[in-house]
């Protein structure tokens, strides 16, 4: 298993990542983005906004377990994130936690 604060550290440093709960909702209704986190605090307009375009266009949503502040300090940024959009992940591993979740998901169905 992968340390998800790792993953997403190492794709702010080499992939290309866009911050905040705007730019989030665009990216996934263009469907840009291969992987959103939301920070558990995420304001509930915002958060219920970027599910539902996710949801429309196939893209992956995690809830962090930390608040914005905690996101905002795995990413090495000085001010809050409520939402991290994962446009290219670098040389992280991250877009392997949505790989393990459909897997698991698909071959349980097959019983």
């Amino acid at each position: 298993m992968i340390d998800i604060d790792k993953a997403i550290a190492t794709a702010v440093k080499t992939g290309k990542v866009s911050f905040g709960a705007n730019s989030a909702i665009q990216n996934a209704k263009t469907g840009k983005a291969k992987l959103i986190f939301l920070a558990a605090n995420c304001p509930k307009n915002a958060r219920e906004d970027i599910e539902y375009y996710c949801n429309l266009s196939k893209v992956p949503l995690i809830t962090h377990k930390g608040s914005s502040l905690d996101l905002a300090a795995i990413c090495g940024k000085l001010f809050t994130v409520s939402a991290l959009s994962i446009r290219e992940p670098g040389d992280s591993e991250v877009l392997s936690l949505t790989e393990n979740t459909e897997s698991e998901e698909s071959s349980g169905g097959n019983e």
